[in-house]
């Protein structure tokens, strides 16, 4: 019999590329969607005929019982989240009960529906915001710096207390900056190449953003959901720090993408104040040895590989889209 997956936030850029992993490895796939008038299946478009999609909700505990009670999966996937680190501060009571009570509520739809069920937490880097250390470990204190780290901070927790409480098979993955082509328009690393590819195609001629000297730990997405996957497949669960290692500046971001297509970013970036955070995070880079150590697991995509492949990508989707109007 194969395993059944429920993957929360399946329309998003990791639910899609998880997706496609569990399929890959002989999965019976679940994606749990909130009911909207908005929703957009972009994403998972090309796996449709070869998946479910059901309705529940983070902010409702009964749809998650019944979610769980219906079809039985082997393992949960909790993606879903308010996750734009930017909206979270004009929108703090919702982040933190969808980012953080949403934990809560599925966490204890597991407990009461089946205690056996593997259960996977998204959590993330902007957990450190204002970091104690350099490189960031499983370790490492938590300072966040945005209502969404906060929040984060909190399901991590929950999730650590349902696993010591309830003998809960429950695993947070620590995931630094992670990166695609399918990430939303509204993060800056898409924003930079959607705008480069514009730029180079002749249909703007400038890009506005905030601090080009923040710091990240970039990496591929495809390469962490297959770290999320071998979380779950571990006899004892424990947390893990996923990244690369490595930490790149907004600006080195920048000259990659802009240097892919024979520019300089300095002819087109503009520093808006606009968007810079209340609160900034810096610098952060994270420690991945444990998981390298106990899970196998490595990147195997690089910083500007990375970079290259999110412009090409845009390049081609705006090429194609002229091309339709002309």
């Amino acid at each position: 019999m194969s395993k059944r997956a429920l993957i929360t936030g399946i329309t998003g850029q990791d639910g899609s590329y998880l997706a496609e992993l569990l399929l890959a490895e002989g999965y019976e796939v679940i994606g749990m969607v909130r009911r909207s008038s908005t929703v957009t299946f972009e994403r998972i478009a090309h796996l449709q005929d070869r998946i479910a999609t059901v309705p529940g909700d983070l902010l409702d505990q009964a749809s998650l019982i019944e979610l769980l009670r219906t079809y039985k999966p082997h393992e949960v996937y909790n993606l879903a989240a308010q996750s734009f680190v930017q909206t979270s501060f004009t929108q703090p009571v919702l982040t933190g009960d969808v980012t953080g009570l949403g934990v809560t509520r599925i966490l204890d739809a597991i407990r009461i529906s089946d205690p056996d069920i593997r259960f996977y937490q998204a959590s993330s880097s902007e957990m450190f915001g204002k970091v104690v250390e350099v490189p960031q470990s499983e370790t490492t204190p938590l300072y966040p710096r945005s209502p969404y780290g906060v929040a984060k901070v909190y399901g991590h927790w929950i999730t650590v207390n349902y696993r010591e409480s309830y003998d809960l098979h429950a695993t947070s993955g620590i995931l630094f900056n992670h990166e695609s082509p399918r990430r939303g328009l509204e993060f800056v690393t898409r924003k930079i190449s959607n705008a480069v590819a514009k730029i180079k195609l002749g249909m703007t001629n400038e890009l506005r953003l905030g601090n080009l000297d923040a710091k990240r730990d970039w990496g591929f997405a495809g390469d962490y959901v297959r770290a999320m996957w071998l979380m779950l497949q571990q006899d004892t669960p424990e947390d893990y720090v996923v990244a690369t290692g490595e930490t790149h500046s907004v600006r080195e971001f920048c000259e990659v993408a802009f240097g892919h297509v024979g520019l300089d970013y300095q002819n087109h970036v503009v520093i808006d104040e606009a968007f810079y955070r209340p609160a900034e995070v810096d610098l952060l880079v994270g420690d991945p040895a444990k998981a390298a150590n106990q899970l196998g697991w490595t990147p195997s995509v690089g910083f500007e590989d990375l970079v290259t492949m999110m412009v090409d990508a845009d390049l081609d989707l705006l090429s194609g889209k002229l091309s339709s109007l002309t």
